[in-house]
């Protein structure tokens, strides 16, 4: 099975116009599943879902922001994927899905990474509880607000000790971080 994944960080789609070029992105691109980031809506419906999303067969999960920050929705068509749990963190949802097609099953997480470094420790102590929950292959995609190397940054600088704890946790997760396609920096 090709699956079709966009996961994209917004940055407010409380716009309508902005919400019609999201949804054309996806629509453009096909996508059975699409994890939205930023979203910056504090009660996310399914009439925000369906401006959103393209067709009749959308199926969701959502974690509204917190005030004017933050906020993640994950939209998938049922005809490609079957939900069979769904968890929701402070700052992820994690769906375990069966694919239609070949019963494969798999689960895919989609996190919005606190801006604070205060908030971090959760964040990597939440990834740790939701790998525990269940065994298979495990696919997280989102925007961490974390980066591993000095490189990542358009200025430049030097390695530091929140860029080695981010790659020390990406090791103990048993995760790969893939490289970005599009632009060289957020």
């Amino acid at each position: 099975m090709k699956l079709r994944l966009i996961t994209w960080n917004v940055r407010g789609a409380n716009d309508c116009v902005k919400r019609k070029v999201i949804k054309a992105l996806i629509k453009k691109n096909r996508a059975d599943l699409v994890c939205l980031q930023e979203t910056k809506i504090q009660e996310m419906s399914i009439g925000i879902v369906r401006s959103l999303g393209v067709g009749r067969f959308l199926e969701w999960g959502a974690v509204d922001s917190r005030g004017a920050a933050g906020g993640l929705v994950v939209f998938w068509d049922n005809r490609v994927l079957d939900l069979i749990d769904l968890q929701k963190g402070l700052f992820s949802i994690s769906c375990t899905f069966k694919n239609c097609e070949d019963g494969f099953i798999w689960t895919f997480t989609g996190v919005y990474g606190p801006t604070l470094r205060r908030d971090r420790e959760s964040f990597w102590e939440e990834l740790g509880a939701i790998k525990g929950l269940w065994n298979g292959p495990w696919c997280v995609a989102g925007d961490f607000n974390a980066i591993q190397s000095p490189e990542e940054r358009s200025r430049g600088g030097s390695l530091n000790s929140t860029m080695r704890r981010f790659s020390d946790i990406i090791e103990d997760l048993e995760l790969m971080n893939l490289p970005m396609v599009g632009g060289p920096f957020t």
